[in-house]
């Protein structure tokens, strides 16, 4: 099965606070056939989670008023079968420590393309799938 199609079958919470990132990742996504919704705000973020649950949510670093560490921690206990990406410009030791501790799958950096974004969910399906092969 194409990446596409697997990733036609989850669904997708972003967040993140420019409008540009969520315009441009909504048109991608939608353009493939892909459920997305983007939120601007941690805060707006938590209350789409209460309606619906995600398969994958990405959330960028550094947003105003709760940032993404604080999300994730959040959504860590009551959304535990989410993957969770984070995306960022300042990798610094610091974050990086915090993001294994509450168990992020992946970071993209900032600035990013396309490519980048179908790399890292490309891996998380592929570590989902070993998960659940092991499972078996």
């Amino acid at each position: 099965m194409c990446f596409f199609s697997k990733l036609r079958e989850l669904k997708i919470l972003l967040i993140d606070d420019d409008k540009w990132i969520r315009d441009s990742l909504s048109l991608f996504f939608e353009s493939e056939g892909i459920f997305l919704v983007a939120c601007e705000t941690a805060e707006e973020g938590l209350e789409t989670l209460r309606d619906q649950t995600y398969d994958i949510i990405i959330v960028d670093y550094k947003l105003p008023g709760m940032d993404g560490l604080e999300f994730l921690k959040r959504v860590k206990e009551s959304h535990p079968g989410s993957m969770k990406v984070l995306l960022t410009a300042y990798k610094e030791d610091k974050v990086v420590a915090e993001t294994n501790r509450i168990g992020v799958d992946d970071f993209i950096e900032k600035p990013f393309t396309a490519k980048t974004i179908e790399e890292s969910l490309s891996r998380l399906i592929e570590k989902q799938e070993q998960k659940i092969s092991g499972l078996l």
